[in-house]
């Protein structure tokens, strides 16, 4: 079985959660992207919403590394992720 960091969809998903634990956070990922709470739902197993979270994980050096260190995983295993999710 793959671990998170190698699995792209387990590893965004978990990014994901972990951006919508801040109310501050959530609010800007939610005012980025366009999504409201029920679109988020509906489609959060849709590769590109995956991959956006990501991106938008790396447009903030600060959260990228906050999340990292929360997920016990490298930085770049994020970018990784989102360029396989880009493709899927």
């Amino acid at each position: 079985m793959a671990s998170a960091e190698t699995n792209p969809q387990a590893l965004a998903l978990q990014a994901l959660v972990w951006t919508l634990g801040d109310p501050s956070r959530a609010s800007r990922l939610l005012g980025l992207t366009g999504l409201d709470p029920d679109e988020l739902r509906a489609r959060i197993d849709d590769p590109a919403l995956l991959a956006a979270t990501l991106g938008f994980l790396e447009a903030h050096e600060p959260d990228l590394v906050a999340c990292a260190e929360a997920l016990g995983v490298k930085p770049m295993a994020f970018v990784a992720a989102r360029t396989q999710l880009e493709t899927a």
